[in-house]
C-alpha cells in the first residue's frame, strides 16, 4: 500500500484496513490474507462528534452542581436540618447518580489521555477505559453492603439483565447487510461467545446446587464467607483469562492487517494517531487531576447512593427488592447515554462495545468484587448482620437460574452471526419481564423476611 493510498484513507475518516469508506482494492488485499474486513473494528477514543478539548464545559458543569448540592446535603446533616424522608431518599439518588456519572465520564477521559501519552494500541486503550468506567459501580457496591448485602447482590445481578436486554435490543437497530445481519467483529463472536457460556453455565449450576440443597435434608442454606470468596476467585479467574484472550486475538488481528497491507512503520503510527484523534494531549498534572476528580466523585456518589438504600429502606421501608431494581434501572445510565451517542453518530463499534462490555464486566467483575466483599464483611468485619449469611432463598436461585435462559439467546445470536429480529427481540423483553414479575411477586415478600430472621 502507498502512502498516497494511506493518506486518502486517513482523509475518509478510516485506518485503511478495510473499514466503511475504505478503498476497494484494501478489501481485497484483506480478503486474499484470509480477513474479513467487514469484521475489523477499530476504536475511535474521546467524545464522538466533539473536539479535543483540555476541560467539556458540560462535563464541568454536571459535576460542579453535583458537588454543590453535595455539599448543600452535607452543611443541612451538619446543623441537624430535618426534610422528609421521601425528600430525603430523592435528593441522596439524584446526587448520587449525577457525581457518579461525572466521576465515570472523568475515569474514561484519564484513561484515553493516558493511552494517548503512551501511545497504546486501540485495544489496550479501550479495554482499559471500560476497566476504570466500572470504578463507581464497586465503590456503590461497597457502600451499600454495610447497609444492606441483599440489596447489593440484586443490583449485580439484575443489572447484567439490564444490559443483556440493552445489548439485544440495540443490535436490532443496527445496520443489516443482505441477509439481514450485522456482522460482529471477530474478538466479541470468538471469546464473546466463550465467556458467555461461562457465565450462562456458572448461573446455571449455581442454581441448581442451591435448589437441590434448599429442598433436601441437606443441612447447608446459606453461603458462608469462603464460598462467596471461591466462587469471586473463580468468576476473576475466568475474567482476566478473557481479557487476555481477547487482547491477544486483537493484537494477531493488527498484526495481519498490517502484514495483508504492507504497511510502514510510519503508516502504522499514522493509523494509530487517528484513534486518538479526538483525545486532547494534556499534561501528566491534568491527567492526574482527572483521576482524582473520578475517585473522590465515585466516593462521594457512592456515599449518597447508600445514604438513599437505607432510607429507603429503613425509614420508609422500602422492599430490599424494589430498592434494588430501582438502583439496578439508574446503574447503566451513563452508558446508554454514550451508547445512544454513539449510535447516533453511526459509531456502532463503540456502541457494541459499550454495551457488550456491560454484560460482561458485571459478570466477571462487579459481580465477583460484591460476592469477596460481601464474604469479607461477613467474616472479618460484621458477621452479626441480620441479612447475613446469605441464604438459599427464591429469589437468589431465580435471579441465577434465569442467567442461563437469558445468555443462552445471546451466544446463539452470536454463533447465528446474525442480529435480532422482532420474534428474537421479543423473547428477550418476555424473559426480562417475567424474571421481574416473578421477582416482585413473590421474591420481595418473602427473600428478606427469611434473612432477617436467619431462617
Amino acid at each position: 500500500m502507498t502512502s498516497e493510498e494511506f493518506e486518502w484513507a486517513s482523509a475518509a475518516g478510516v485506518a485503511g484496513a478495510g473499514l466503511p469508506d475504505a478503498p476497494g482494492h484494501v478489501d481485497d488485499a484483506l480478503r486474499d490474507a484470509g480477513i474479513d474486513p467487514d469484521r475489523l473494528s477499530i476504536s475511535y477514543l474521546g467524545k464522538p462528534g466533539i473536539g479535543a478539548r483540555a476541560i467539556y464545559a458540560m462535563w464541568a458543569t454536571r459535576l460542579l452542581l453535583g458537588f454543590s448540592l453535595w455539599m448543600l446535603l452535607y452543611l443541612l446533616n451538619l446543623y441537624d436540618v430535618r426534610v422528609p424522608s421521601w425528600l430525603h431518599a430523592a435528593v441522596a439518588l439524584v446526587v448520587g447518580l449525577l457525581i457518579l456519572q461525572a466521576a465515570c465520564d472523568a475515569l474514561v477521559t484519564a484513561s484515553e489521555r493516558l493511552a494517548a501519552r503512551l501511545e497504546w494500541d486501540h485495544y489496550i486503550a479501550g479495554t482499559v477505559a471500560e476497566i476504570l468506567a466500572t470504578l463507581p459501580e464497586l465503590v456503590v457496591i461497597a457502600f451499600l453492603i454495610p447497609v444492606s448485602p441483599l440489596t447489593a447482590l440484586v443490583i449485580a445481578l439484575v443489572t447484567i439483565y439490564n444490559n443483556a436486554l440493552v445489548f439485544s435490543i440495540y443490535s436490532f437497530f443496527l445496520p443489516k447487510n443482505q441477509r439481514g445481519r450485522y456482522l460482529m467483529p471477530t474478538p466479541i463472536t470468538g471469546a464473546g461467545t466463550q465467556i458467555l457460556v461461562a457465565g450462562a453455565a456458572m448461573g446455571l449450576i449455581l442454581g441448581l446446587v442451591m435448589m437441590a440443597m434448599s429442598f433436601s435434608e441437606h443441612p447447608k442454606n446459606s453461603f458462608a464467607p469462603v464460598d462467596l470468596l471461591l466462587i469471586g476467585v473463580l468468576l476473576l479467574t475466568i475474567f482476566t483469562v478473557y481479557l487476555y484472550k481477547m487482547l491477544r486475538d486483537y493484537a494477531t488481528e493488527e498484526v495481519r492487517v498490517s502484514d495483508a497491507l504492507e504497511l510502514t512503520d510510519e503508516q502504522i503510527d499514522s493509523r494509530r494517531a487517528m484513534v486518538y484523534a479526538r483525545v486532547h494531549a494534556s499534561s501528566w498534572p491534568l491527567i492526574g487531576g482527572y483521576l482524582l476528580v473520578g475517585v473522590l466523585g465515585a466516593a462521594l456518589g457512592g456515599e449518597q447512593v447508600a445514604e438513599f438504600a437505607e432510607v429507603a429502606i429503613e425509614d420508609l421501608q422500602l422492599n430490599h427488592m424494589v430498592t434494588a431494581l430501582v438502583l439496578a434501572g439508574f446503574a447503566g445510565m451513563s452508558e446508554y447515554v454514550i451508547l445512544w451517542q454513539s449510535h447516533r453518530k453511526g459509531e456502532y463499534g463503540i456502541a457494541l462495545a459499550n454495551s457488550f462490555g456491560g454484560i460482561t464486566q458485571v459478570m466477571f467483575m462487579v459481580l465477583p468484587f460484591t460476592l469477596i466483599a460481601i464474604g469479607v464483611y461477613e467474616g472479618w468485619i460484621n458477621p452479626a448482620h441480620p441479612e447475613l449469611p446469605l441464604q438459599f432463598s427464591f429469589s437468589s436461585m431465580l435471579l441465577l437460574l434465569f442467567l442461563f435462559p437469558m445468555l443462552f439467546v445471546l451466544i446463539e445470536l452470536l454463533e447465528e452471526d446474525h442480529t435480532l429480529g422482532v420474534l428474537d427481540t421479543t423473547i428477550m423483553v418476555a424473559i426480562f419481564l417475567l424474571l421481574i414479575a416473578l421477582l416482585l411477586t413473590y421474591g420481595a415478600h418473602t427473600w428478606p423476611e427469611k434473612a432477617a430472621a436467619g431462617v
